[in-house]
């Protein structure tokens, strides 16, 4: 059987597990969708698969996003969505349409979500291991090492998915990194509440239903949420420029200049006084220009060189970044997210390789200069 997820697999992903075909053609327009849907249904109901497939097709993509708002981990969201479809497809008898299949999808999802963010197994963290680089000692250590970045490509065909009117976020914020990093230090039956009722604007009393909990509790939750993301650092005065647009590109260009040519003074001119690095998996967390011009100054010691390769993540530029070798080959050493403010980078978070077949890049490329 066919079977793309929506991202691009990794070769060592395991095998689909969903016993159903993973993409289907339209079946009809809007006119007659209740007509279809209530056909695909009873198909389904009587097992066939393709007829499942079709019922839940069109809202793969932003289950999956849910899951990854909830989660900050693509492949843990990836997973949860299998195991969500999976336990749809099982459970397809008991449903009993008291409410829409969108909503009965975010209800198994969210629940398979919260199990997830209470497992004692998630993503650990990782020493630094970078051969003959010492990193200046850090501002502190960070908390959410599992944080993954997630490829724009992904959300080519739910960034405008029409939201509920009690929904508070813009969809750009509410996929940036500095937001789903915020979610995952809350805990998570109010990161639930949050991301259901303020960021998808489901009503609080279908939550209430998707939680087997209360209105009053629901609510409860939602303050609590809404208060402790309150208490985050303020954002930077400048907002980022429109993305695709001619600003952010020459912030992109001056910053690929500067990294690739390993200029430290180009590079810190383009920094605000602010800034702030990370790299997920390695909790190593760098705040303010002098600490980060001094963590550059270690990564471009002994001639480390790199090569970027663009690409966008959460919104945000984004690069793979290749460091050249003697042999005239790059190798694949991770993938870099900025945060822009204004004409400046505001954070720029580094993950590792693992990530690159997720944007389709490859592990190495043919360098584009020979190493000094």
């Amino acid at each position: 059987m066919s079977a793309k997820l929506g991202a691009r697999r990794p070769p060592s992903s395991p095998v689909d597990r969903c016993p159903y075909p993973k993409e289907v053609p339209c079946a009809a327009g809007e006119g007659d969708a209740s007509v279809v849907t209530d056909d695909l249904m009873s198909r389904a109901r009587a097992g066939d698969g393709e007829a499942f497939a079709a019922l839940v097709q069109p809202y793969r993509a932003e289950l999956q996003l849910h899951c990854y708002r909830m989660l900050g981990s693509l492949q843990e969201a990836e997973d949860i969505l299998q195991d969500t479809l999976l336990a749809a497809w099982q459970g397809l008898g008991g449903f009993e349409e008291r409410a829409s299949i969108r909503t009965w999808l975010y209800r198994i999802a969210t629940n398979r979500c919260l199990n997830a963010r209470r497992s004692t197994s998630r993503r650990q963290a990782k020493e630094w291991n970078v051969p003959n680089v010492e990193p200046p000692e850090p501002t502190r250590l960070g908390e959410v090492v599992w944080l993954q970045p997630y490829p724009d490509t992904l959300l080519e065909t739910v960034i405008n998915t029409p939201l509920g009117p009690e929904a508070r976020y813009e969809q750009t914020e509410s996929i940036s990194l500095a937001f789903v990093t915020a979610l995952q230090v809350l805990p998570p039956r109010q990161v639930a509440v949050l991301v259901l009722r303020d960021v998808l604007g489901f009503p609080a009393a279908e939550v209430a239903a998707m939680l087997d909990s209360t209105v009053d509790s629901v609510n409860s939750a939602l303050k609590r949420a809404r208060a402790a993301l309150h208490r985050r650092p303020p954002p930077i005065d400048h907002q980022p420029p429109t993305p695709g647009s001619a600003a952010e590109g020459a912030v992109v260009a001056k910053f690929v200049r500067a990294w690739e040519s390993a200029d430290l003074d180009a590079l810190v001119d383009l920094l605000t006084d602010e800034v702030f690095i990370s790299m997920p998996p390695i909790p190593l967390e760098y705040e303010g220009r002098e600490l980060a011009a001094r963590f550059c100054v270690s990564i471009f010691r002994v001639g480390r060189r790199f090569d970027l390769v663009p690409t966008r993540a959460n919104g945000q530029p984004a690069f793979g970044a290749y460091l050249r070798a003697p042999n005239g080959i790059s190798h694949g050493t991770g993938l870099y997210v900025l945060t822009l403010a204004g004409n400046r980078i505001s954070a720029m978070t580094a993950f590792d390789n693992s990530m690159l077949p997720w944007f389709g890049l490859p592990r190495s490329l043919p360098s584009r200069n020979t190493c000094p």
